[in-house]
């Protein structure tokens, strides 16, 4: 049947197949470890690993007490890597986050104190609590991989990336994320509440929880895997869908903001990593259509609405421009 529907993938090199069996278990290990923590959340969990595995930056929407802060720091912990937290608050400077000069009085000179920044896994917890002016100065970090401080710049780790988790903009005492630093997010995702058995599970294990999460995965194990996802084949035909997709957010009558540039490459890679992480050497067109949502919601703006109201009616819209592009067969 997949010939049928595809030829021209199914005449490529033999690494369209399934990958290395070392490969899917590596995946599997590290979605069935942050599954012991988050329960009942298992596409959450495969698209926080996605994110991961296309070197993104993801970002967990939902109300307080429904687990961001626990997939977070579970996908974190799941890595023998550095690992940093920041509780993001009104009063948080940037220098608290990206470090300062100390001046060193033996040796008469300034030296750069490193701030939390400087690790492989960020988690900024509750980031719309603190004031654009500290948000912003995770821009360069997470486009560039760098930090510039007093006119010095900081290469940051390899692998890095940023874990954000936000309440709703409705929430008091939150700040709105700018459109500038949504676009640095790769995938906004929402948890929401676990159902019944899932909850009285997670109410059953809570006296046993601490520490249930270990690394199942080394560094250099992940950035093998990165650039594993980074092989699988994407047919000129689905770029052109991608595109299609694109194009239609900026010509879009109810929008203000269509997709950057940076968030069709995004969602590229985002579509690449969903299927090596489902075991795949190839893209289908139902990688697109089902990341689009998650990659593109975010960084459009509906007319006539502030940044934080847009994002709930953006999904909506998603769901029109994805229902009237034909998706190629």
């Amino acid at each position: 049947m997949f010939d049928v529907l595809f030829p021209s993938l199914t005449h490529r090199t033999p690494f369209v197949t399934l990958f290395d069996m070392e490969s899917r278990e590596q995946v599997l290990a590290l979605r069935q470890n942050i599954e012991q923590a988050i329960k009942g959340k298992t596409e959450a969990v495969k698209m926080a690993v996605v994110t991961l595995l296309s070197r993104g930056h993801l970002l967990i929407e939902d109300v307080p007490g429904v687990g961001k802060t626990t997939l977070a720091a579970s996908l974190a912990r799941s890595i023998d890597c550095t690992f940093k937290r920041v509780q993001f608050t009104s009063d948080l400077l940037p220098s608290d986050i990206l470090g300062v000069p100390i001046f060193d009085s033996k040796k008469n000179t300034f030296e750069f104190r490193p701030g939390p920044i400087f690790a492989h896994i960020l988690l900024a917890d509750e980031i719309n609590r603190t004031t654009p002016k500290t948000q912003s100065a995770l821009l360069e970090a997470m486009n560039d991989g760098h930090v510039t401080v007093e006119n010095q710049t900081y290469s940051l780790p390899d692998p890095f990336m940023v874990i954000a988790t936000q309440n709703p903009a409705d929430h008091q005492g939150t700040y709105p994320l700018p459109e500038s630093q949504l676009d640095r997010f790769t995938m906004r995702i929402r948890l929401g509440y676990p159902d019944g058995s899932d909850e009285r599970a997670i109410l059953l294990q809570a006296a046993a929880s601490s520490g249930i999460v270990k690394p199942v995965l080394t560094r250099d194990e992940l950035l093998s895997l990165q650039k594993e996802a980074e092989q699988v084949t994407l047919e000129e035909s689905l770029v052109d869908y991608l595109l299609a997709i694109v194009h239609a957010t900026r010509h879009h009558r109810g929008l203000s903001l269509g997709i950057s540039t940076r968030g069709a490459l995004f969602l590229q890679r985002a579509a690449r990593a969903l299927a090596f992480v489902e075991g795949r050497g190839y893209c289908l067109p139902d990688d697109i259509k089902r990341l689009a949502p998650l990659v593109f919601s975010h960084r459009i703006l509906l007319k006539g609405f502030s940044p934080g109201q847009a994002l709930h009616g953006a999904d909506a819209v998603m769901t029109e421009i994805l229902g009237a592009i034909p998706v190629p067969l």
